[in-house]
């Protein structure tokens, strides 16, 4: 499985959220978004990051989130 994480340069919450998705069993593949990279992407998800969004449903995580939340996000 293949997710998206929406994040930003020196994003403290970013980083508990990487570490809390490369800490699964088997973690899925993750490519990080920069959003101040897109001016849409950064309107969109500026004030909401760190976002996952799952590439084959479009699905998406918000933070605040726990292990458990997502682990229910990748099932």
């Amino acid at each position: 499985m293949l997710i998206e994480l929406y994040t930003a340069p020196a994003c403290s919450l970013c980083q508990k959220a990487l570490t809390m998705i490369r800490s699964m069993d088997t973690p899925p593949q993750v490519t990080l978004v920069n959003v101040r990279d897109d001016t849409t992407l950064y309107h969109e998800y500026g004030a909401r990051i760190p976002v996952l969004k799952r590439t084959d449903t479009q699905q998406e995580l918000g933070w605040p989130f726990d292990q458990q939340a997502l682990k229910r996000f990748l099932e």
